[in-house]
């Protein structure tokens, strides 16, 4: 069988993600992963590599050629991982800790070859500082982002919820986009020049 490795899938559903992929000028179908984010690791970048490649693996075993993007995001706040919100009253609580400090977002990235299993994975890491909301902007707010780690998006101009970032803010967004093309070169994607 002849390897497609210029074919890309995103195992992802996320529209940010997505954005971050066309921006990058990637041509990708979407093929969500759907697998658990549960894990018995604790350390950050370590959890997010693991994320990100089971959903790799998990869309890369639905298909037979073609190269899986998987990836995962959590906000590390004093070494407590933050996930994604379960509900109104739980993003509120989050906002309320991430609220005016300094804390850490982990994204891992994973590229896995369909075809050959051939895989590779990588995580970064950005510091951001929370500008101080009032009890009114954590009330708003929490009823807006329950599908993203930390209960906030720092790409919503909007919110203004971000003061500083420290580091790649795509990987902020969650997806890390140097990384990622870091790693599908790593594994032979050639990007098909577009005409114009």
């Amino acid at each position: 069988m002849v390897e497609n490795i210029s074919k890309l899938i995103l195992a992802s559903a996320s529209p940010r993600r997505r954005q971050l992929m066309a921006d990058a000028d990637l041509k990708f179908t979407v093929l969500p992963s759907h697998v658990s984010e549960t894990t018995k690791e604790t350390n950050p970048s370590k959890i997010v590599r693991e994320l990100a490649l089971r959903k790799a693996i998990a869309t890369a075993k639905k298909i037979k050629t073609g190269l899986v993007i998987g990836s995962d995001t959590i906000v590390v706040l004093k070494g407590e991982i933050i996930g994604k919100p379960e509900n109104h009253e739980h993003a509120a609580q989050i906002l309320g800790k991430l609220n005016g400090t300094w804390h850490k977002v982990y994204t891992g990235v994973a590229v896995v070859n369909a075809a050959s299993g051939n895989k590779q994975v990588a995580s970064e890491m950005s510091r951001v500082k929370m500008r101080k909301l009032d009890a009114e902007e954590v009330r708003r707010f929490s009823r807006k982002h329950l599908d993203k780690a930390g209960a906030y998006a720092v790409q919503e101009t909007g919110d203004r919820f971000v003061e500083k970032i420290v580091g790649d803010y795509t990987n902020v967004v969650g997806l890390p986009v140097s990384a990622l093309l870091r790693l599908l070169r790593l594994v032979g994607y050639k990007q098909k020049p577009h005409n114009r």
